[in-house]
């Protein structure tokens, strides 16, 4: 979920599969946005002996939208390539690995960064080495110091990473897609079991992240510090991908290569978008798309079929939303958060509009600064700085679209409208661990270890 393993062709492609999109103003650092795209779902921590890594084939890109045209004005390019140092041996590492270069480490990886901007290609750093995966106490000591050290700096002044880190998503996988139960409210479902907490599904697995620390001056069209939040030129959008080449050669001798030109084979900006409001038929073809593409799919939007499920799964829970269903009135609330961005004048105080063209953009209005006390609800909880205005790693986004579909949201577009009761009660009843994440770049929390949690 948010986007794991969401469309049927991506499911068998998980090194190319994005999951989560992050962007948020740095808290340690509010002179720089921090931009993070996460790929490989669900990776188990004992993954050996062939750990998890990235794509040496895939073509991995960060793309931020700086004028209002919902297309890609700049866009950060990451290729891997894997080394074998032992040809010998099966094992990832011989020996301890206490150091990024060290020779125990059998299968390194590096990559190269390349930005470019309205066509033009900058290479910023190369012969970057990420980290190996957590792979526990003999193999991987000193695992926190193994990443800090796979932290870059690149020619611009920019801070990479790439490399696994712990999963920062939290969701009751196991419940919501067993016809949209929530725990807490079970006992309220049209097929009825005693409440319960939430279960985070996620809670011990990792992906693998690249993340970007990017100075706001080299993110905005014309180089200035935003500092008003009701400037168009203080927003942003971004999204990230993931392409193949067109075609893929098996030559029968446990060799491969590939040809043509690359073809994006999946992309993500807003969580939980071809998760639950494509349909399953269209989801391969929204990931070929660009975000440029979703005047096709706007019609998913302003009808979400989970909105028109709820009063069904919860019977007599949402009379008010079920009455909005059925005067078939489009949902331009949710249409603004996913499609445009949210005007000037709806919330006080408060846009991330980036123009009519309706994108699935991850909006990030750069002149808003951290705030000092967050809430997981983001800007349902008061806190400008959190999801949708957007991401950062803690934002409980699942509550915040579930309330937002509920019909939390519409009396922004319609203030006659009562949203149900339980539209601002509604969760999956979970919260992230307190060690989930840390306090400094790249933000998502060291991976467990297969030693430290038993495959189950």
């Amino acid at each position: 979920m948010s986007s794991h393993r969401e469309a049927p062709a991506i499911s068998k492609d998980p090194v190319a599969d994005n999951t989560d999109v992050y962007a948020f103003v740095s808290p340690d650092k509010p002179d720089t946005v921090t931009l993070i795209a996460n790929y490989i779902p669900l990776e188990g921590p004992a993954g050996g002996p062939n750990f998890y890594e990235f794509g040496d084939d895939v073509l991995y890109e960060i793309h931020v939208d700086n004028d209002m045209d919902s297309g890609s004005n700049i866009t950060y390019q990451f290729r891997f390539t894997t080394k074998i140092r032992n040809p010998n041996t099966f094992l990832y590492n011989v020996g301890p690995i206490t150091s990024i270069d060290s020779p125990n480490w059998n299968r390194p990886q590096f990559y190269s960064v390349t930005k470019v901007v309205n066509g033009k290609a900058t290479l910023l750093g190369d012969g970057l080495t990420s980290p190996p995966c957590n792979v526990g106490p003999r193999s991987t000591p000193n695992y926190a110091n193994l990443a800090a050290a796979a932290v870059h700096t690149l020619s611009d002044g920019s801070k990479v990473f790439a490399g696994q880190r712990r999963e920062g998503f939290y969701v009751d996988l196991g419940a919501i897609f067993d016809l949209g139960d929530l725990r807490p409210f079970q006992n309220l479902h049209l097929i009825p079991t005693p409440a319960a907490p939430g279960v985070d599904a996620t809670k011990d697995v990792s992906v693998h992240t690249i993340a970007i620390q990017v100075p706001k001056t080299l993110l905005t069209k014309d180089g200035s510090h935003p500092t008003d939040p009701k400037a168009a030129s203080s927003v942003i959008g971004v999204y990230a991908s993931a392409s193949r080449r067109k075609a893929r050669i098996l030559e029968g001798n446990g060799q491969e290569g590939e040809t043509g030109p690359f073809v994006q084979v999946s992309r993500l900006a807003n969580p939980l978008f071809n998760e639950v409001i494509v349909p399953m038929a269209l989801k391969d073809k929204w990931n070929s798309q660009p975000p440029t593409s979703d005047k096709d799919f706007v019609q998913f939007v302003q009808h979400p079929e989970l909105a028109a499920l709820l009063p069904i799964l919860y019977p007599k829970v949402f009379p008010n939303l079920a009455a909005l269903n059925a005067s078939k009135a489009p949902r331009a609330d949710l249409q603004a958060i996913l499609l445009t961005g949210i005007p000037a004048g709806i919330i006080p105080g408060f846009q991330n509009f980036t123009g009519t063209t309706l994108a699935d953009l991850m909006r990030l209005n750069m002149a808003i600064p951290p705030s000092a006390k967050p809430s997981l609800l983001g800007l349902l909880g008061g806190d400008a700085a959190g999801f949708p205005n957007g991401r950062r790693v803690f934002d409980d986004t699942v509550t915040i679209e579930l309330r937002a579909v509920a019909g939390v949201t519409y009396p922004l577009i319609n203030p006659k409208f009562k949203p149900d009761a339980a539209a601002s009660a509604v969760t999956d009843g979970l919260t992230p661990g307190a060690d989930r994440y840390i306090d400094h770049f790249p933000y998502l929390g060291t991976p467990k270890s297969g030693f430290d949690v038993p495959a189950s």
